[in-house]
């Protein structure tokens, strides 16, 4: 139907609006009872899927071979990282053996605990995995340590410590400095800083080596798979409350020597929703109080407001209702439908109460105005619900389906809410008996754009063209950010942790997988990954096979011969006495200060340390232990790496080989990259280059960049989409093409306005701000239909001194207000929505209110002989 005065468009909103008036208490209470059975029903059914895998089409071809690798090696899905961290790397084995120990114990939360570097496995083939090279030099080093290892072997209290370098300084020579040069600097380090009050402990297996990454060394990683609840927003809450419990009864959360930290993609998913939560509550009541502050300015009517909120809230409860029974689960994407409900129906509440106000001014009748109003704004709304619900409805077909969802839920939710405000609204603000309190319109309300507009419109439209064109011209430079990453908060403790671990070389976030048929043709499709220059390297479960084991196996079994007396300790030795313990410390300090120490350059510093600490017996017992205390786990670590048995693909345990391994014989293959992937060209090029080889290739590098072309790409074909439904819908009610150009112009002049500032600011897209697209789509297109439509009623710029242009500013100004207090949150993803939607939505009213009536002054039909513009 077209939108014509005393057409059947409007007389159909007429006889409706009485309806809604002759039986207003049945339409009140039959709401307020479906309403409660919503509540009721959205509250029990309620669920969200954080799984951000679900939200994409399975068909895509890397969400196939993800599908494949999680069915071939279950015991690798949604698993976290427990990383256990201590002052040595002695102290970090033993309380990682704990943790894991304890946690195994728990299968009422966790499916499986993978601690690698605790299995029998690697602890006697670990130095297999070192080249032939560093074999060597560590069986020099331990050759060169051997006298004091096996002096302390023999006696491992502070008096053993003391008669061994002793000796060797008694009798330094040029070789002493290079054999016990390190373990002196060392030891210097741990009593400097006991002298400064730290808590310090000497680690020996680090003593071994000036080269390890002592940080590195002393962190370990426990690999565990929770039982999740994809029903929750808080999917792992039960495992992370374990975790907790278990840190406790082992006493590491009150024991400063050990820290425990959990990290994972399920852990922050979990905390960012719980960050969003948390800054809600501030952001909630203060966009709260600015939407009631502008929707008292705008209707200038307590009655109105409440009517007006009492309609949303319905309607928002309702199409809530509505997506949880449409869909089994929300995803964190389709979630956002509220954000894109509140715009709309606002501005449908405020277009109704204004222009029911504006027919009230000349004395007209309560029922009477809203009938009045009905005729008048009954057409556009309806125009701008289906409109927007096409616009919605149009990302159904695309390959994202998280968007799909929510175009489903907000294109229902259009529906929901014009009826919801074309029956319960008249409702509430008959039975309320709303009055007019003063005039909005009409010569004494004149609006000062009128004069503007009507002197320089040709000059702002010309204006507007060039900022158009401008700005077009740089919109192919905007960016999708869509590393997940950057949306969560850094403080958060999984992110966080994430972040610190970024600096350990072996956590590598972003790599890519592959599943192929069996061994033999995953290890020549890594030999050709290894070729290219963005990969590091790819690996198979035959890297686990070593090379050159006999030869490696000599240089140890030759080392395990020469370290013999260090294995070969008299058992428990009985606990020094102080008086024992200050007698050898005396020593030593004797023996530091003889003229042939003088060989070895720290030596002196090492005297002049010792010097400084506290001459208490609390203190040389603090000493003995920071220096020894790890000596027996070091000594028994280092037995067990001098027993090698030799490694075949045999050999390899189950918990290594069914995580490389599937049952039917397919192989993993893993690949890693050469460049840091935080880059997003750096982590494009990767995905590129590994996807030419093997198009089916996942892994979380492959699934960003595929995300971000799933997501642009369901952008795109939507918006093509639905900006030719829409054309076709405005012309065929408009029957005027200049009409409908005119309606979509600010529209356009708003998005690439929008789309600009991002490229100018560099302020990328992502997976939270890009929702706000579609909300202005949905916006602009009512903004015009109104504003046009009244335009046709007034034939020229009086139309701006009705109610639909103050509907169309308070109606923008209440979405900010609801939403622009989002750029408080401390979740990065919601203020960037928040910062991208004020700016979007007040391009838009902006647009709308002088772009578009200076195009109206210009282009647009006018009326005649009191008729409407034909």
């Amino acid at each position: 139907m077209t939108i014509e005065k005393n057409g059947f468009g409007r007389q159909f909103f007429a006889r409706w609006i009485e309806g809604a008036c002759r039986f207003a208490w049945v339409i009140i209470i039959g709401t307020a009872l479906l309403t409660g059975g919503a509540l009721f029903y959205a509250v029990n059914n309620v669920s969200v899927d954080a799984s951000v895998d679900k939200m994409l089409s399975p068909s895509l071809p890397f969400r196939q071979n993800e599908i494949a690798i999680n069915e071939a090696f279950p015991l690798s899905n949604g698993t976290l990282s427990v990383i256990v961290e201590a002052r040595t790397a002695e102290q970090t084995d033993d309380a990682a053996d704990r943790l894991a120990k304890a946690l195994r114990a728990r299968t009422d939360r966790f499916k499986s605990i993978f601690y690698p570097e605790g299995l029998a496995f690697l602890r006697q083939n670990g130095l297999l995995y070192l080249d032939q090279d560093e074999i060597e030099s560590l069986a020099d080093r331990l050759a060169e340590a051997q006298p004091l290892l096996a002096g302390i072997s023999a006696d491992p209290t502070l008096r053993g410590l003391a008669d061994i370098l002793s000796l060797t300084l008694e009798n330094a020579t040029a070789d002493s400095a290079t054999a016990f040069g390190p373990a002196l600097r060392k030891i210097m380090a741990t009593v400097t800083a006991l002298e400064k009050g730290e808590n310090a402990r000497l680690s020996w297996q680090t003593l071994l080596s000036d080269d390890t990454d002592e940080e590195t060394a002393s962190r370990r990683f426990i690999v565990v798979q929770p039982v999740v609840d994809f029903g929750s927003l808080s999917p792992v809450a039960e495992a992370m409350k374990v975790i907790r419990d278990v840190t406790a009864t082992l006493g590491f959360d009150t024991d400063e020597t050990v820290r425990v930290r959990v990290t994972g993609t399920q852990l922050m998913r979990q905390e960012e929703l719980q960050t969003v939560k948390d800054g809600m509550g501030l952001v909630g009541i203060l966009s709260f109080t600015i939407v009631i502050v502008l929707l008292a300015l705008g209707l200038r009517s307590v009655r109105m407001v409440i009517a007006t909120l009492m309609t949303l809230v319905v309607g928002l409860i309702l199409t809530a209702a509505f997506a949880i029974a449409a869909f089994s689960a929300l995803n964190l994407i389709s979630v956002a439908f509220a954000v894109l409900f509140i715009g709309l129906s606002v501005d449908f509440g405020i277009h109704f109460t204004l222009r029911s106000r504006e027919e009230m001014t000349g004395g007209t009748s309560t029922s009477d105005a809203l009938r009045e109003a009905a005729k008048g704004v009954g057409g556009p709304l309806l125009l701008s619900a289906v409109a927007a619900a096409l616009g919605f409805l149009s990302f159904l077909p695309t390959d994202y389906r998280g968007v799909s969802e929510l175009g489903v839920i907000s294109g229902a939710g259009m529906f929901i809410a014009l009826v919801a405000n074309m029956t319960l609204l008249p409702a509430l603000l008959y039975v309320m008996r709303v009055r007019a309190a003063g005039q909005l319109g009409g010569a004494s309300a004149r609006n000062p754009l009128r004069g503007l507009i009507q002197s320089h419109a040709r000059k702002i439209v010309t204006g507007a063209a060039i900022i158009g064109i401008g700005a077009a011209a740089i919109t192919p430079f905007a960016q999708f950010d869509e590393d997940p990453l950057n949306l969560r908060d850094p403080n958060s403790p999984s992110v966080a942790t994430l972040l610190d671990l970024l600096k350990d070389p072996r956590t590598e976030p972003y790599s890519a997988e592959l599943l192929v048929q069996d061994l033999a043709t995953a290890d020549q499709l890594a030999r050709h990954l290894k070729t290219l220059p963005e990969v590091k390297n790819a690996t198979t479960i035959s890297n686990l096979v070593p090379a050159n084991q006999d030869a490696k196996k000599e240089i140890i079994e030759e080392t395990a011969l020469v370290l013999i007396p260090v294995f070969g300790g008299p058992g428990d030795t009985p606990p020094l006495s102080d008086k024992e313990r200050e007698t050898a410390l005396a020593s030593l300090q004797t023996a530091l200060k003889a003229p042939s120490a003088g060989v070895l350059p720290d030596a002196g510093n090492l005297a002049a340390a010792l010097a400084k600490l506290p001459a208490t017996a609390e203190a040389r017992k603090q000493l003995e232990e920071a220096l020894l205390g790890d000596f027996p786990l070091f000594r028994d670590r280092l037995s067990d790496l001098m027993q090698p048995d030799g490694i075949t693909l045999e050999t390899i345990p189950p918990p290594l080989r069914d995580r490389q391994i599937s049952k039917d014989g397919r192989a993993l293959v893993t690949i890693k990259p050469r460049d840091d992937l935080r880059n997003a060209d750096a982590r494009r090029q990767f995905a590129a280059a590994v996807q030419k080889v093997t198009p089916t290739a996942s892994g979380s590098a492959i699934r960003y960049s595929a995300v971000k072309d799933a997501v642009v790409g369901s952008f795109q074909q939507a918006a093509v989409l639905a900006i030719i439904m829409i054309i076709i819908l405005l012309f065929a009610v408009l029957r005027r093409i200049s009409e409908v150009l005119m309606v979509l112009s600010p529209l356009a002049l708003a998005v690439v306005i929008t789309v600009a500032v991002t490229v100018l600011f560099k302020t990328p897209f992502n997976l939270a701000n890009i929702i706000v697209l579609p909300l202005i789509l949905g916006l602009g297109v009512a903004f015009g239909i109104h504003i046009v439509l009244r335009h046709r009623d007034g034939g020229d710029v009086k139309m701006l001194e009705t109610s639909t242009p103050r509907a169309v500013l308070f109606s923008a100004l209440t979405t900010i207000g609801s939403f622009g207090a989002l750029t408080l949150s401390n979740h990065p993803g919601t203020a960037s929505m928040g910062y991208l939607l004020t700016l979007s939505v007040s391009l838009t009213m902006l647009c709308t209110l002088i772009v578009l009536p200076a195009l109206l002054e210009l282009f647009g039909a006018r009326k005649t002989d009191g008729q409407p513009p034909q």
